[in-house]
């Protein structure tokens, strides 16, 4: 499989040129960074993985969209009109559009919805991530997609139960909050922590990422099994087979 990797000069962009030249299943047809011409460049790939930012992500789906070319998009922080840009490009082409694809985060995404089902409405729920220093976009997609899930089983909303921080005289808890924590520093590569607290008890729920290789094989995997399927708007969950 031909892949073109957009955003190749970042550190995800280096990591998936590294994990495609151990891959037999797949080679790099195309590298492209700001200043390239994305289209000049779709003719050789079969597949696009796109790490690059936000802003840049919806011209890069309407022209895989116009090409008929399978897209990868690991790149987060959009906002929720490219979001929505993004999603149309789905009626056209197989498109794999997650916040993560590392297995390990995805295992953690299924298990904070069994956790927060099994555990009930008397658990406070925070989520907690820490991100290397350079990081531009806070909370990571990775904690608002576990933020969402807790969200969806709680029957709460994102935009309104989730609670960014805390500094002052606060209050008590709501217990309808879900507390979200955004850390930055040093090199780290993404930890991700979901606390369940109640009286008594605690459980917690954690992913610790060390190599930026576990996103780009996952990224590579996603564009893999896309091959073949109907246009759609899919996500790791999908690849993965935990729906």
């Amino acid at each position: 499989m031909r892949l073109l990797v957009n955003g190749a000069k970042g550190r995800m962009g280096q990591a998936i040129i590294a994990c495609a030249g151990l891959d037999p299943e797949v080679q790099i047809a195309g590298q492209v960074d700001a200043g390239d011409d994305l289209r000049a460049a779709l003719g050789a790939a079969d597949a696009v993985i796109e790490f690059s930012h936000h802003a840049v992500t919806p011209a890069v789906a309407e022209a895989c969209a116009a090409a008929g070319k399978i897209l990868v998009i690991g790149t987060t922080g959009h906002t929720d009109a490219e979001a929505e840009e993004i999603r149309r490009a789905a009626d056209a082409i197989p498109l794999v559009f997650a916040p993560n694809f590392s297995v390990g985060v995805n295992a953690l995404f299924w298990l904070t919805g069994k956790a927060a089902e099994i555990l009930g409405p008397d658990f406070d729920l925070e989520v907690v991530e820490m991100h290397h220093r350079l990081k531009k976009d806070a909370p990571s997609g990775t904690a608002r997609r576990l933020a969402e899930i807790l969200a969806s089983a709680r029957g709460l909303e994102y935009s309104t139960d989730v609670r960014h921080g805390r500094e002052g005289i606060t209050g008590e808890r709501a217990s309808r909050e879900i507390g979200m924590h955004a850390l930055r520093g040093g090199d780290v590569v993404g930890d991700h922590t979901v606390i369940f607290a109640t009286q008594g008890e605690r459980v917690e729920l954690t992913h610790k990422a060390s190599s930026r290789d576990t996103f780009a094989r996952g990224a590579i995997r996603a564009a893999k099994w896309a091959r073949g399927r109907k246009p759609g708007l899919y996500d790791m969950q999908d690849v993965l087979g935990l729906r």
